[in-house]
């Protein structure tokens, strides 16, 4: 019996991996891990966005420069405490400023580590601390750059900029098509502060935060100093009260901890259930191709006369499960091998991802999950396929039962990542045609002891349960050509052997 088995199941095999939609499957995974990074580089947005300031007067213009700098400065220096945590380079200078967590850089602590040298200055100091493993720093890209003001437009009357303007915000319609437009000019009017002459923004699209809350912040603390100034304060006393600003703590979880390890560690475990669930849906028509051009041929006939029903039935199912494992094996070692190989940040993300298999425990729970998900699915297209006399019934069994397979594992996804529907994702692990997805799917966010076993011998019984069911649908379906059973003799063939 094992030899006819395994006959089968070597044969089940080998028509799979002969197909070129089973390579070009095998091929997905190991190419958008070659791609991934490369897409990602092309996609990220690193637009600076061009900004001109008109002011006569000169004050605002330096001002407004000023404070966009130091929004710069303040994000790298974040960026650099950040980068110092995340790889312990903190001991190469214990007292700089990127080696203060857990706070907002104030104006003055800004302006400090600009004068210590900014950020070529740290990175030095922190190479003493750094290792062959540690990778480079990955600065903030820039948000905006300040063009000169021609001084036609610098020279300009008021009224007239809204016509002198356009050319430059909207180059495609008023002006010289492969110009660069402009994303920003601000006028400040003279006497800005002691006059009623309001400010003017124009922007080539909906201005961006990012943008409006450095100017207003700037343009407030002109008024609030005039104001001030007003009512008889001198101008010390005066700009001294506009610079007051609380000094805030900040308590976040370290770089690679907290709700972040947590998401990143739930990537290969989701990944898993993600795979298992593809595998499934891609391997459904391998699996009954094969089935079904063996019934429509006459070839069942053949292989029953020398094999037994469930011979065949065990054998196709060790077939499509080692396929199953087949391209699930290629897809972790390329993965692993890109996560050991890839330097830098991709690298340590990861290396950080795969820590969950670290754990023997865990591969083999996530082995068992695998396997009793691929074997109870390929039970029921196993079934599907005996009863089908071509692929286009076969696919009108087909496309309902994965539907419903699939349906849910958005939730589980959406639930995994935003760390909501704990209850939902409870209720789905005890459902055993869901069990394999959910759990492999929560595995990277702590699941205790007792709700694995529990599940896992929930699922074997309901395994069990229906190998004894669907193998009698298989075997009395076999030679019935021409015969579509509805629910009720489906129901009748699941409660007896064939004779």
């Amino acid at each position: 019996m094992i030899h006819n088995i395994l006959l089968v199941a070597m044969r089940e095999f080998r028509q799979i991996t002969g197909m070129r939609s089973f390579w070009l499957t095998l091929l997905i995974l190991p190419i958008a891990l070659a791609i991934g990074p490369i897409a990602t580089k092309l996609m990220g947005s690193d637009k600076v966005q061009r900004v001109m300031l008109i002011d006569p007067e000169g004050r605002e213009a330096i001002a407004i420069r000023a404070r966009l700098d130091s929004d710069r400065q303040r994000r790298i220096l974040t960026a650099l405490s950040r980068y110092a945590q995340r790889y312990d380079l903190d001991p190469a200078d214990p007292a700089a400023l990127w080696a203060q967590h857990d706070r907002l850089y104030d104006d003055a602590e800004v302006t400090a580590f600009v004068k210590a040298g900014g950020m070529p200055a740290a990175l030095a100091t922190m190479k003493r601390a750094a290792t062959p493993e540690t990778p480079a720093f990955d600065p903030p890209e820039p948000d905006f750059t300040i063009v000169p003001t021609p001084p036609a437009i610098a020279k300009a009357d008021p009224a007239a900029l809204d016509r002198l303007l356009k050319p430059l915000i909207q180059p495609g319609e008023f002006g010289d098509k492969k110009a660069k437009p402009l994303d920003y000019v601000v006028y400040i009017p003279r006497g800005f502060g002691t006059s009623t002459t309001a400010a003017r923004l124009w922007s080539s699209e909906q201005p961006a935060a990012n943008f409006v809350q450095p100017l207003q912040s700037v343009l407030t603390l002109r008024l609030r100093a005039a104001y001030l100034r007003s009512t008889g304060l001198s101008p010390d006393q005066a700009g001294a009260a506009t610079t007051l600003v609380p000094a805030i703590a900040i308590s976040t979880p370290a770089p690679g901890g907290g709700r972040e390890r947590m998401l990143v560690r739930s990537i290969v475990p989701l990944l898993s259930a993600y795979i298992l669930l593809m595998s499934l849906l891609l391997s459904g028509n391998w699996i009954l191709q094969g089935l079904v051009e063996e019934r429509s041929n006459k070839l069942i006939e053949t292989v029953l006369a020398c094999i037994s029903p469930d011979e065949l039935l065990y054998g196709k199912l060790a077939g499509t499960v080692a396929v199953g494992l087949t391209m699930v094996l290629v897809w972790a070692l390329c993965a692993a091998g890109a996560a050991f190989v890839t330097q830098g940040a991709v690298g340590t993300f990861l290396r950080m991802a795969l820590a969950p298999l670290a754990s023997p425990w865990i591969i083999l729970v996530m082995l068992y999950f695998f396997l009793a998900g691929y074997l109870m699915v390929s039970m029921i297209l196993l079934a599907i396929g005996a009863m089908s006399d071509s692929m286009r019934d076969a696919q009108s069994y087909l496309t309902p039962v994965l539907m419903v397979i699939a349906m849910p594992f958005t939730i589980v996804a959406q639930g995994i990542l935003s760390n909501t529907g704990a209850t939902a994702l409870k209720v789905l692990t005890w459902i055993p045609l869901y069990t394999p997805f959910t759990m492999l799917a929560r595995l990277g966010g702590g699941v205790s002891v007792w709700e694995i076993v529990g599940s896992a011998l929930t699922l074997a019984l309901f395994i069990a349960i229906e190998f004894v069911l669907l193998a009698r649908v298989f075997r009395a379906s076999l030679l019935n050509a021409g015969q579509k059973p509805n629910l009720a003799a489906l129901a009748r063939l699941m409660r007896r052997d064939p004779a």
